[in-house]
């Protein structure tokens, strides 16, 4: 038997022998991003703020919950959009969560030219953002943190109130189409990638 010593593996040896990315491989483009990332079906939201000059909201998918205790959300919103800049500034928003039957409500918010609150029924929430009529939920929430990635903006939310609104099957965006079953009814143009909602 042996007797020789064993040097412990180190963190570099031990992925010494596994398979590394090229160097110099190219990133994904955004093309691709947009392909492959579709694939993952989500849920859409729209998230709704206001200031001194009004109502402002955008169809946003990239919302999730963070933490249970303290009770936290997040939603991202790109750089060159023109709604977050004013619900970050007012501090407070709400997340109003879709169901399948609101496609025109999503269209609304999801393109810089969307009728958006133009003869919209809505309800002020007890922190001035506006509440969607016909959500399936809302969370309330105000702006705690802002972390920047890339393009996007990750805004942590402080979750002051929650209003499960009404049963119903929930808006699904996939591949370029709303929901995930037979033929779905395609997004209109003017809406295009769920990637873009953001930025309106």
């Amino acid at each position: 038997m042996s007797t020789e010593a064993v040097t412990p593996e180190s963190p570099a040896d031990a992925h010494a022998g596994r398979a590394q990315p090229a160097c110099g491989a190219a990133v994904p483009s955004p093309a691709e991003l947009r392909s492959v990332l579709g694939r993952f079906a989500s849920g859409v939201t729209v998230v709704t703020g206001a200031d001194a000059a009004g109502p402002v909201g955008f169809a946003c998918q990239s919302f999730a919950s963070v933490s249970l205790d303290p009770p936290l959300v997040l939603f991202c919103a790109g750089h060159g959009g023109r709604a977050w800049p004013r619900i970050r500034a007012s501090g407070t928003f709400t997340v109003n969560v879709l169901a399948e039957d609101q496609t025109e409500l999503c269209t609304r918010f999801g393109s810089r030219h969307g009728r958006k609150f133009e003869a919209l029924e809505w309800d002020p929430s007890p922190h001035g953002a506006p509440s969607l009529r016909g959500v399936l939920a809302r969370i309330h929430a105000t702006v705690q943190t802002v972390h920047t990635a890339g393009d996007h903006d990750i805004a942590v939310g402080l979750v002051h109130a929650l209003e499960p609104c009404r049963e119903g099957r929930p808006m699904v965006f996939y591949r370029g189409r709303f929901g995930v079953e037979g033929v779905p009814a395609t997004a209109s143009e003017s809406v295009g990638w769920g990637l873009g909602w953001d930025a309106v």
